[in-house]
C-alpha cells in the first residue's frame, strides 16, 4: 500500500501568516493588487506570532536530526506572507533572497471577488457556505475551492519535482491551506486504492464531497501544524 509519505518526495509543513494588519482591523484583503501592498503586511502581534513559529519550527527541526540545508520555505507573494516567512528565515538563519526561499503566486490569497474585497471579515462565513454547497461555484467574481485546489495541485507538483527530502515549509493564507490539507489528507485517506501517480492522485480527490471539508482544518494566526 502507497502512503503519504511514500506518494511524495518531501514532508510538508504549513504556517498560517502571522496576525495581519486587515486582520486586525476586520478587512478582506484577497486580491493580488491589494495584496501585495505594503500597508496590508503583519501587525505586531503578528511578528511575535512568525518569531515564535519559526522558533518552534527550528526546535522541531532540530529534534529530528534535520540539517537547514535540507529546509526549503515557500511561501505566497502577499505582504502578510511573504513578511512572515522573512521573519522565519531570519530564526533559522537562511537568507531570504537565496536559494531556499521560493515565492510562490499558486500559495496566494484565494480571491473572494469584488463583492467582498475590501469589505468586514464577518462576510467569511458567506463564502464559506457557498463551499458547503458547491466547490465548484466560487463567489461572483472571486476563486471557487476547486480553483484553488487546482493551483495547489500545481504547487505540488513543482515543489515535488524540483526537491527531493526536504523539509518544505508553505507560508500561506487561511483557505489555501485549509485545501491544501484537505487534499492531502483525502491522498493519504484514499492511497490503498489509488495511483502512485501524484498528479493523477491529487487530481482523483477534487471533488466536492472531499473539499467542502476543508474549513475542519482552520488554522489561527501565526499556527505552524505538520502535514505529511
Amino acid at each position: 500500500m502507497e502512503n503519504r509519505t511514500s506518494l511524495l518526495k518531501n514532508r510538508y509543513w504549513v504556517l498560517r501568516h502571522g496576525k495581519s494588519i486587515p486582520n486586525e482591523i476586520g478587512l478582506i484583503v484577497s486580491s493580488m493588487e491589494n495584496g501585495i501592498r505594503s500597508e496590508y503586511q503583519l501587525a505586531s502581534e503578528g511578528i511575535d506570532q512568525a518569531q515564535l513559529a519559526g522558533e518552534l519550527f527550528l526546535k522541531e527541526l532540530k529534534a529530528s536530526n534535520i540539517q537547514l540545508e535540507n529546509v526549503r520555505i515557500c511561501y505566497s507573494p502577499f505582504a502578510r506572507t511573504s513578511h512572515t516567512a522573512k521573519v522565519v528565515a531570519s530564526v533559522l538563519n537562511l537568507p531570504f533572497e537565496g536559494p531556499q526561499c521560493k515565492v510562490m503566486e499558486d500559495l496566494r490569497e484565494r480571491y473572494f471577488g469584488p463583492l467582498f474585497e475590501l469589505k468586514s471579515h464577518d462576510k467569511y462565513p458567506e463564502i464559506w457556505a457557498l463551499d458547503e454547497k458547491d466547490t465548484f461555484m466560487g463567489p461572483e467574481g472571486g476563486e471557487s475551492a476547486e480553483d484553488v485546489a487546482a493551483r495547489l495541485a500545481r504547487f505540488l507538483a513543482t515543489t515535488e519535482t524540483e526537491f527531493k527530502g526536504c523539509e518544505i515549509l508553505v507560508v500561506s493564507h487561511g483557505d489555501p491551506l485549509q485545501i491544501l490539507q484537505t487534499i492531502l489528507n483525502a491522498v493519504h485517506q484514499q492511497s490503498g486504492s489509488i495511483s502512485d501517480d501524484l498528479v493523477s492522485t491529487v487530481q482523483s480527490v477534487k471533488i466536492h464531497s472531499i473539499l467542502s471539508q476543508h474549513r475542519k482544518f482552520a488554522l489561527l494566526t501565526g499556527e505552524l501544524r505538520l502535514v505529511t
